[in-house]
């Protein structure tokens, strides 16, 4: 997505105007949702467990460290996942095929996110608009895998699932509006549904409520050090930037985020917010040449082949209750083919 606009964060006249659409979206997307759930529509049901990863509103709420815990947290049980994506901001989109992401992969045609999880977690990872065909190409090139994880796929109700993951970041909701008049994609209702829920930071108790009994972990994101883009090899802490400002360039959905963080860490930040998915080039990072500059992983795949000496990515990971992944291990244990929620 874009930047997200600014009458999102609360209703406002500029909101309201768009009320009329946004009623429009609520019940279209209701009523799709019914025929799915009604089996109106069908679903296709892989010969593997699917866990998604996903939300009710657009956004940056962290659902891709989200994923990478998962994914570590299925490997200690004895699983061998793999990732299926949209590749959102990438050229695949527009093939209409789907791709597995190959080495040495190009995130201006993947998308920054499956380049990225590729990078991080070593699974194969498919990509496309077709998130069923993306998943049995990717089970067809790896039959070793025994399970399929979906980023971001909460409402791509065709692929069958297993397990549903929601990660919440009460920022992300906005005026809690419907689109185009704020950032929900489905009602908070739909909460009460997942198996699920990563709390990235404090939720309200109206929120809450909206969870029903859905089992709640609490999530942070954490980074320590630094990595070179220009070295990979090379590493270093905030000490190292002691003393000098930094420029920080963040094309993600919560850019502030990543702002804050790096002044919490002691660093003094001059910012440089970038649309999410924003497809960087070199002239992005020309300026103020030999002075610092830190940007995300998620940014930082698409710097890499043209990043200056002076260029340093923050990885994150999430920091969950060891406890927090029970009930989708069980639910997993559990599988039998043509088993799926509703």
């Amino acid at each position: 997505m874009r930047s997200a606009p600014v009458f999102w964060r609360r209703r406002s006249w500029p909101a309201a105007l768009a009320l009329p659409a946004a009623t429009l979206f609520r019940s279209l997307a209701a009523l799709r949702r019914g025929l799915y759930r009604h089996g109106i529509l069908r679903r296709e049901q892989l010969p593997v467990p699917v866990v998604v990863v996903g939300n009710v509103a657009v956004g940056g709420s962290g659902k891709t460290p989200a994923v990478l815990w998962l994914i570590e947290e299925l490997r200690k049980a004895g699983w061998h996942p793999g990732i299926v994506s949209r590749g959102y901001g990438g050229r695949v989109t527009a093939t209409g095929t789907p791709h597995l992401v190959v080495a040495g992969p190009d995130p201006d045609f993947y998308g920054d996110e499956p380049v990225m999880l590729a990078r991080q977690t070593g699974c194969p990872v498919a990509v496309g608009r077709d998130r069923p065909a993306a998943a049995r190409a990717l089970l067809a090139a790896h039959p070793e895998c025994d399970v399929i994880v979906s980023d971001d796929g909460m409402q791509h109700y065709r692929l069958a699932r297993t397990v549903e993951i929601a990660v919440v970041d009460e920022a992300t909701l906005g005026n809690h509006w419907f689109l185009p008049s704020g950032p929900l994609r489905e009602p908070l209702a739909r909460l009460a549904g997942v198996d699920l829920i990563l709390a990235h930071g404090e939720l309200s108790p109206r929120l809450h409520a909206q969870m029903g009994t859905v089992p709640v972990a609490p999530m942070c994101l954490v980074g320590e050090r630094f990595r070179s883009l220009a070295r990979p090899d090379e590493w270093c802490g905030a000490e190292a930037f002691a003393g000098k400002k930094v420029h920080a360039l963040a094309g993600i959905g919560q850019p502030q985020r990543f702002f804050d963080q790096l002044t919490a860490m002691g660093l003094d930040v001059i910012p440089h917010p970038f649309p999410d998915h924003h497809r960087y080039r070199a002239a992005d990072l020309c300026f103020a040449p030999g002075e610092t500059k830190l940007m995300t992983s998620k940014d930082a795949v698409k710097c890499a082949a043209f990043a200056p000496p002076d260029a340093w990515e923050l990885p994150v990971r999430a920091i969950i209750d060891a406890g927090a992944i029970a009930p989708v291990l069980e639910k997993l244990k559990r599988w039998t083919p043509n088993c799926s929620k509703f």
